[in-house]
């Protein structure tokens, strides 16, 4: 039995490597859900969001084989658990989603351009954590745990072991659970891959399909670290835990909490009972990757904000991802695309509610700029 300090360092270079990964694919292809939405309402343009879906069809497939193959125990994933928060998890999503358009970008793509020179981004990462942290344990915390998280169904009193839609149609039909579990897997990300590459112009930029498959199978590789390589036995308590995870769960790429967790750890680098994560360490590495990439193809430029009005749109921005970011569970990647994977049914709110959000303030941009 590997000693914990062993599997813990297992974890936290995993996911420093799978962060650096992430970082150097969105660096180089732009990869950025609320770039794609906005190229969507301002354009027309599909081809971001269509590598998004691709990411999430490849991470739905390769985390439910996981699951399947019994490598991973998906049951115990933060989005899995059977009290959905529907409330929580819709004004997060909402929240989040007009925070991160009046931010010009979510958690993830302000970690790409902090790592391509934009000091604006760390000011914005700065923010959202601080305001993430505070609706943890602090002032925005109280008022989540008050109003917002008791709105739930417990799905566990009607039997649901989860909340996973493939538990939702085995419960429908009385169709085994692993072959509903494979049906919803199957229709959901083959829906996506067929509407991903239906268009030619997609189809033929190699750079951005790869680009979604390749973050897609970075999602799963999370889930296998942290729940399998991770998952074991402590050898005090005697109990199976998941090493080195801040949820005391397993998970997979994530960067609302992580980026608040990063500031705890710095601020009280003396405490004993703090410690890098892995969370943590994938947020340095997307910073490292797309830092790598910048370098080399020589577009890292030095980066400040434009204007005083820029810089206040920009702080409120991150204070809405850093509140919404918590209270969604997760951002356009955590829920986005990890949450997704689970096939969580909260994953699906949380998303729906961010992709609602983003779309509503660009409208109200794009109409208050033909008004003004």
């Amino acid at each position: 039995m590997s000693e914990p300090t062993d599997l813990s360092n297992l974890v936290i270079g995993s996911g420093l490597a799978l962060g650096v990964a992430f970082g150097a694919v969105a660096n180089k292809t732009n990869f950025c859900t609320m770039g794609a939405i906005s190229d969507i309402v301002n354009m027309s343009h599909w081809g971001r969001m269509r590598m998004w879906l691709l990411a999430i069809a490849v991470a739905i497939v390769g985390t439910t084989a996981l699951g399947a193959s019994g490598l991973v125990d998906l049951s115990k994933a933060v989005t899995q658990r059977p009290v959905l928060t529907w409330l929580s998890l819709l004004v997060g999503g909402l929240t989040f989603g007009v925070g991160m358009t009046m931010a010009g970008g979510c958690a993830n793509k302000n970690l790409v351009r902090v790592g391509g020179g934009s000091l604006r981004s760390v000011v914005v990462l700065v923010f959202m954590g601080i305001a993430a942290y505070m609706t943890m344990r602090g002032l925005f915390g109280q008022w989540r745990a008050s109003f917002l998280d008791p709105v739930a169904i417990n799905l566990g009193d009607a039997g649901w072991a989860d909340q996973g839609l493939g538990t939702a149609l085995a419960r429908a039909t009385g169709m085994a659970p692993g072959t509903a579990l494979w049906t919803v897997a199957a229709v959901m990300a083959g829906a996506l891959a067929v509407f991903a590459f239906k268009d030619a112009r997609f189809r033929g930029n190699t750079v951005q399909w790869l680009g979604g498959v390749a973050i897609g199978l970075i999602v799963v590789a999370g889930w296998y670290v942290t729940g399998h390589l991770g998952y074991g036995e402590h050898p005090e308590t005697m109990e199976q835990v998941f090493f080195a995870t801040n949820t005391r769960a397993l998970e997979s790429m994530s960067f609302v909490g992580p980026t608040a967790w990063s500031l705890e750890l710095l601020l009280l680098w003396t405490d004993s009972s703090l410690h890098l994560s892995f969370g943590v360490a994938t947020l340095i590495g997307v910073v490292a990757g797309s830092a790598a990439v910048a370098l080399l193809t020589g577009k890292f430029r030095w980066e400040g904000f434009a204007s005083f009005t820029d810089l206040r749109q920009q702080l409120i921005g991150a204070v809405l991802m850093g509140f919404g970011g918590v209270t969604a569970l997760g951002c356009t990647v955590g829920q986005g695309l990890s949450g997704i994977s689970t096939l969580a049914i909260g994953s699906f709110i949380a998303v729906a509610g961010i992709v609602a959000g983003s779309a509503a303030w660009l409208k109200y941009t794009l109409w208050r700029e033909e008004n003004s």
